[in-house]
């Protein structure tokens, strides 16, 4: 009986232990997530577009767009390329919000799974430590 009991300490007291390990890393995520949520054009995440022509600027994005053109093509005119600039900007970020804005929800759903196993559990173990000295 006795060896039993121990195993189902050791087992509540890993769900705790697993509990605390893992709302950490959901904050870190969140609070990342939080952060690139503020300022999306600016976030360093891998939610960013890392590839094609920059978007640091119109003039940067211009730079790169004609140092990509192949000999005998033609680079639109400065109204369509603040269009197509502007575009690509608007859609960083929109996909950086959206992927922010799930991060955060699916975090904060862990931490409150996270939240009901520790305090499930450490109940337990409480109540289970009453009895075993009562």
């Amino acid at each position: 009986m006795e060896k039993r009991h121990k195993i189902t300490q050791l087992y509540g007291y890993m769900i705790c232990l697993v509990s605390i390990i893992t709302f950490l890393i959901a904050m870190t995520a969140m609070v990342s997530a939080i952060i690139d949520l503020s300022n999306p054009f600016q976030s360093r995440s891998s939610y960013s577009r890392s590839s094609g022509p920059s978007l640091a600027s119109f003039d940067n994005y211009k730079m790169d767009l004609m140092i990509s053109l192949k000999e005998g093509q033609q680079l639109p005119d400065d109204q369509t390329l603040k269009i197509m600039y502007e575009s690509a900007k608007n859609d960083i970020i929109q996909n950086v919000s959206f992927r922010a804005k799930r991060d955060i929800t699916v975090d904060i759903m862990i931490i409150l799974v996270c939240l009901i196993l520790f305090s499930t559990h450490w109940f337990w173990m409480r109540k289970l430590s009453k009895t075993e000295a009562g």
